[in-house]
């Protein structure tokens, strides 16, 4: 059966830099055998963590609205690749609002000690990030909520791929290395090869 691949694009704004990278790493996974999916954030209603321990006793969220869809596919996906573009040196406010819902997930692993999948699946995960500065620091504060989220959906962590000076809608077609890692990290975890030693940290910079 072909890997079940996800992107998960965090961006608001339809076919910007994001999405063209994302789709450019699905390509890559595509042509790995993978079967791939491409989703959009901003398509799905998504309200905030209201902090009310709703999920403590089941793991479960108690605020009902497009989470739950969107976490049956993270959950059934055996790659997810996530990409969002830098707002204010960290994820966009649609990355964060998915990565916060994740509260009732850390319930789950932490609290009441209940895995997500029994056996463990073989579920590996990469993050996009592309941001319009010049700064090398901007992606400091990207890196690990992404992935701290995957950890939560117990998916490994195999890399990163960051772009900066990166900001007008398309401009992104103009770092052709940048799309050609893309495709070559999309390959790579739509593969079974064994986990990499220590995550891929690809910077373009």
């Amino acid at each position: 059966m072909a890997m079940r691949v996800l992107g998960i694009s965090a961006s608001p704004r339809r076919e910007g830099n994001s999405d063209l990278l994302l789709h450019r790493a699905l390509e890559g996974a595509a042509q790995a055998g993978g079967a791939t999916e491409f989703l959009r954030l901003c398509d799905y209603r998504l309200e905030a963590c209201r902090e009310c321990y709703g999920c403590a006793a089941t793991g479960d969220c108690a605020v009902h609205d497009d989470y739950q869809p969107l976490l049956a596919r993270m959950l059934a996906a055996d790659r997810l690749i996530f990409a969002t573009p830098v707002f204010f040196m960290t994820v966009s406010a649609q990355a964060k609002l998915l990565i916060h819902r994740g509260q009732c997930l850390w319930v789950r692993k932490t609290r009441l000690h209940q895995p997500l999948f029994t056996p463990k699946r073989d579920r590996r995960g990469l993050l996009l990030a592309v941001g319009g500065s010049a700064s090398q620091k901007q992606f400091d504060c990207v890196r690990e909520p992404v992935r701290s989220c995957l950890r939560y959906l117990e998916v490994d962590y195999v890399g990163s791929l960051c772009v900066n000076q990166v900001d007008d809608k398309g401009a992104i077609l103009g770092r052709p290395e940048a799309l050609a890692e893309a495709f070559r990290l999309g390959q790579m975890l739509a593969g079974t090869g064994p986990l990499p030693s220590k995550p891929v940290r690809v910077d373009l910079f």
